[in-house]
């Protein structure tokens, strides 16, 4: 086989077969086919596209050209959820203590964030103490004692999609629905669960823009984990407007615990709520009604509070900050960002929101840029409120003074008043698989 062959191929639409795909990834990994060549094959994908079968067969080599868990040593049901990245979306800090509360194993494997999108490593580590580098004997044992544990992805794991992903970064090929669907698919694969719930956002804070976008790349990757034999469900979510009111980790830390004690946002709230109970569906804990009660119940309880302060301890850090904030990062300076104008929000930049919060600190420009754990936005209005003018927008918070004026300058540029009302969007807007 050649590299060469293979490429005139897609090139030409044709459809690629197991062995020739297989010979692609593990050659590239092996360094036997040069970055050249594989961005040469990217950008005919681009263009031509994959069949099903072609994809769920990139997602297999991709995920088995490393580590593949064994969660074997785990009991019960594993269950995953994965999103698509967007603007205040602490929903695993929720949603896993909730299920991990009533008996079902959550063994996550999370990232980082990069430019408007946050990262659920980044926000835990604003816990003093809190550890998300962690061995797979460690991971294991704490997912067995307590029920959840949340780390890094290891180098060994899926190193075709990092090789693969960062090749596509810098040849204008990121945008392709069959390698995001095997690049986000193929990670969950080797991570080994049971069971996967994938929340795919649309809107303007998200990577897909139109609900129809977000809908087909759903079902591509709900296609592709029922091939693998995977328990699989997709939701379709809002990210025209950020999620809850605060964008920043330590901040959306906090909100997540608020959340836990039955006192979040509306509308982060009830995302939540309808992701744990999808988890608990899929793995098998009664109809879709029973597992909402479930899930509610969890939080009135309390149990899923204790849930997320034991993993927080097992995980090295300080198991209190559930009950004392200032345990959290806070911030030396903020300011509040006022309305210019009377009148109702009646649309929001959510990627606008998300890219504020960043030059403020809270997230990283660059993959080596370093965060700070107290930076943020409080957002005080979002689409459907009414505002007078001189009224606060958000406030925000920073430990560089000098960062203030871009972020505001950013945040401000984001809103958009009116004299009436804009409709009310959903914040689930299809279920799929």
């Amino acid at each position: 086989m050649r590299a060469y062959d293979m490429i005139e191929k897609k090139k030409r639409g044709g459809a690629l077969t197991r062995e020739e795909i297989d010979f692609l990834i593990h050659g590239y990994v092996g360094g036997e086919i040069p970055d050249y060549q594989m961005a040469a094959w990217a950008m005919a994908v681009y263009f031509q596209g994959m069949t099903e079968e072609e994809t769920g067969w990139l997602t297999m080599a991709m995920a088995r050209s490393g580590e593949m868990l064994d969660l074997s040593s785990i009991s019960g049901c594993k269950a995953d959820k994965h999103s698509t990245g967007g603007v205040g979306d602490k929903t695993t800090l929720v949603i896993g203590p909730v299920v991990a509360s009533l008996g079902v194993k959550v063994a996550k494997m999370s990232g980082r964030g990069l430019g408007h999108t946050g990262g659920t490593l980044d926000k835990l580590e604003s816990i003093p103490g809190f550890c998300t580098a962690l061995s797979d004997e460690e991971f294991y044992r704490i997912v067995n004692e307590v029920g959840i544990c949340i780390t890094g992805q290891t180098k060994s794991l899926v190193p075709a999609d990092q090789m693969l992903y960062a090749l596509r970064d810098v040849t204008a090929t990121v945008d392709s629905m069959p390698l995001i669907a095997s690049s986000i698919m193929s990670k969950k694969l080797a991570s080994g669960s049971d069971a996967i719930l994938l929340d795919v956002k649309t809107g303007s804070g998200a990577f897909m823009k139109t609900e129809a976008e977000a809908k087909a790349l759903a079902e591509c990757m709900v296609k592709i984990g029922k091939m693998a034999g995977k328990k699989m469900a997709a939701l379709i979510t809002d990210m025209d407007v950020p999620l809850g009111n605060t964008i920043g980790n330590a901040l959306e830390v906090q909100e997540a615990i608020d959340t836990l004690k039955g006192q979040g946002p509306e509308d982060f709230t009830q995302v939540c709520l309808e992701l744990a109970a999808n988890m608990l569906f899929l793995a098998e804990q009664g109809t879709m009604e029973q597992c909402r009660r479930l899930a509610e119940e969890a939080i009135s309880s309390g149990r899923a509070l204790e849930t997320f302060a034991r993993m927080t301890e097992a995980q090295g850090g300080n198991p209190d900050v559930v009950h004392d904030s200032s345990i959290l990062p806070k911030a030396a300076v903020s300011m509040e960002v006022t309305a210019e104008a009377d009148g109702y929000v009646i649309g929001m930049d959510a990627q606008g929101c998300g890219t504020a919060a960043m030059l403020l600190g809270a997230g990283r420009e660059k993959k080596e840029d370093q965060i700070q754990m107290d930076a943020g936005i409080l957002l005080r209005k979002k689409t459907g409120d009414a505002v007078k003018k001189g009224e606060p927008l958000a406030v925000l918070y920073t430990s560089q003074e000098g960062r203030l004026a871009d972020g505001a300058a950013k945040l401000l540029s984001s809103y958009r008043i009116g004299p009436d009302p804009a409709p009310a969007r959903p914040h689930i807007f299809a279920r799929i698989g």
